[in-house]
């Protein structure tokens, strides 16, 4: 039980660090490349020679440039837009591993097939070859299998502990394959509500502009605002769209590997309890 226990807090502890560094470091990156990327002065006609954390740039040259004066909102969506591909690329990888070398329902047809021969080192090495959750839960099993044909217990006692072999094994395999995704699914929610913020804040700005002045020019700059600050609107949403579509992707891929585990563990005992009716 002691080596259980430790085996589940390394991988943990790794994706505590993970999860808290990420995010700030995406929120920083956030704001460097809205500022000095976006913001850059030879991206405006009259640019703020003061610079500082916020310059008042203007004259846009370019649609890139005029997101920029979306104001303050707009490197907050981009570092959550950063934060998402982080995490995405980390699961990404995570779950690709987690589903082993070969398809998953060809892998359980072999487990069947050498079940039903008695081939169990045979099935070891399947597994070994397979890797990723399934061939490591079904490992674990197997081996306990290999155990009980000798243990002098009764035929419930076997399957109690097969089964309690193949739990213990399956709950170090699923934290790893749903950690995280907390955060692409957040940022999926909050993204949209982020980016109408900031086009709510240009607005207010803009009318507030209209107030003080009047005319043709008046026209022109709210018009321009608003254009503004709807690309906060338009960053949030696209940014809420693809967190939207990469969660039900990690979602259904991981479903796929909790499908394969527990097929794994019904052929197992199912196999090892007929077994034993046979020879009863």
């Amino acid at each position: 039980m002691a080596t259980s226990t430790s085996s589940a807090a390394h991988p943990k502890k790794r994706g505590n660090s993970l999860s808290s560094i990420a995010p700030m470091l995406c929120i920083i990156s956030g704001y460097l490349i809205w500022r000095f990327l976006i913001g850059a002065d030879g991206n405006f006609t009259t640019p703020d020679p003061a610079g500082g954390f916020w310059p008042h740039q203007e004259g846009a040259r370019s649609g890139l440039a005029r997101m920029y004066q979306g104001g303050i909102i707009v490197p907050l969506l981009i570092g959550a837009l950063l934060t998402v591909v982080t995490f995405v690329i980390e699961r990404f990888l995570v779950i690709r591993k987690a589903t082993g070398r070969r398809n998953i329902d060809m892998f359980i047809r072999k487990m069947q097939y050498r079940l039903a021969n008695e081939e169990i080192e045979a099935a070891l090495w399947e597994c070994d070859k397979q890797k990723g959750s399934v061939g490591n839960v079904m490992k674990a099993g197997l081996q306990k299998y290999r155990e009980m044909t000798t243990a002098e217990l009764d035929r419930e006692q076997k399957v109690l502990a097969i089964q309690k072999e193949l739990a213990e094994a399956t709950a170090l395999e699923l934290p790893k394959l749903e950690k995280n995704l907390v955060f692409i699914s957040t940022i999926a929610s909050v993204a949209t509500l982020m980016g109408l913020l900031g086009t709510v804040i240009g607005m207010i700005t803009s009318f507030g502009a209209l107030g003080n002045s009047g005319g043709s020019e008046a026209a022109q700059q709210l018009s321009q605002g608003i254009s503004e600050a709807l690309y906060n609107t338009a960053l949030g949403i696209g940014t809420s769209a693809f967190s939207i579509i990469m969660y039900n992707l990690f979602t259904t891929r991981i479903d796929g590997i909790t499908y394969g585990i527990d097929e794994c563990g019904f052929t197992l005992t199912q196999h090892y309890t007929a077994l034993y009716k046979a020879e009863g």
